[in-house]
């Protein structure tokens, strides 16, 4: 169901932005049962999105959007790391409303310029891929071998965990297997790029200690506890899924097998430049594997996933 809003308020030094596309996240989902205090009813939801510049600097340019909003000045974005910036802001919290709307305000140096030759609803993937992107750089760079050595394992065949294991490759990993329970996505992960795709009782039947690097895109206490078996000795755990808060590491065996844990939240400003760049050249394959329906019929898309019927990694939506 739609409603009228009024046009945001566009403070200065921010770009006013007609979205063209925007993608449902796991977090929007969390926020449509009522289980995220951060994003309270009726905020707008939705944060990964693309589209045209009305108003700002780019006016008129084709822009793909990094909602994620930092002061610029404290020791964390002088750092470069500005997803740990004390005073962020992101598209769908309070204070800033969402893209599931016909504008957003952002400021102007969020914003990549697109090509014309990609897709609204291929440039609105940046934000998705980059949380994968900037989770294989940290394990990438915690790892005591090069990546193209490594065997990797990715939990999760969400859009999170495809985008990681992408990333992956775009990197130089040759060696992925992703981990997937929903049987109804296999072929689209399959042609997403070339990975071995298991399930979570095939990966449960490796020995201990299988991978080098274990990249968790979903966040829950069973695959926490997967990523803790799999990981050999002096291996990489990356946490990047938001599934839920507690159990499921066994912290004695991390301990004695010393396996570095690394919690991975969203993306550097460098990560999303990066991972749009990619997305533009074809590092990061077709992505043709998302769904594409309208804005108005979100409502169905959110129940569709909710009840296990879509099988795409991602659900795109388009006014």
């Amino acid at each position: 169901m739609l409603r009228d809003e009024p046009e945001p308020k566009v403070p200065e030094g921010e770009s006013l932005v007609r979205v063209e596309a925007v993608g449902i996240c796991g977090s929007d989902m969390h926020a449509y049962l009522g289980h995220d205090d951060r994003r309270p009813a009726p905020l707008i939801l939705g944060h990964e999105s693309a589209g045209v510049v009305v108003r700002g600097p780019l006016e008129g340019k084709r822009v793909t959007v990094n909602p994620l909003a930092t002061c610029g000045k404290c020791r964390a974005c002088s750092s470069g790391r500005n997803n740990l910036c004390p005073n962020r802001q992101i598209l769908s919290m309070m204070p800033r409303q969402g893209a599931f709307a016909e504008f957003i305000a952002i400021p102007a140096e969020n914003l990549i310029e697109v090509p014309e030759d990609v897709s609204f609803a291929k440039a609105c993937l940046a934000e998705p891929l980059a949380c994968g992107w900037h989770g294989v750089r940290l394990g990438a760079a915690a790892l005591d071998m090069a990546l193209a050595d490594a065997k990797c394992l990715v939990i999760g065949g969400g859009a999170i965990g495809l985008g990681a294991a992408l990333a992956l490759k775009a990197k130089g990993a040759s060696d992925v297997t992703i981990s997937e329970a929903n049987p109804r996505r296999t072929d689209a992960l399959a042609a997403a790029g070339d990975f071995r795709i298991a399930t979570p009782d095939e990966i449960g039947a490796e020995p201990a200690g299988s991978y080098d690097l274990a990249i968790d895109g979903v966040g829950f206490a069973a695959t926490r506890a997967a990523a803790s078996r799999e990981a050999r000795p002096g291996g990489v755990i990356v946490h990047i899924g938001l599934g839920d808060a507690e159990g499921g590491l066994d912290i004695r065996r991390m301990t004695l097998q010393e396996i570095t844990f690394i919690g991975a939240y969203t993306y550097t400003p460098q990560d999303f430049r990066e991972t749009a760049a990619a997305i533009f050249d074809g590092r990061l394959g077709q992505l043709d594997w998302p769904e594409v329906r309208a804005l108005e019929n979100g409502a169905e898309a959110f129940a569709g996933i909710l009840e296990g019927r879509v099988t795409a990694p991602k659900i795109v939506l388009e006014p």
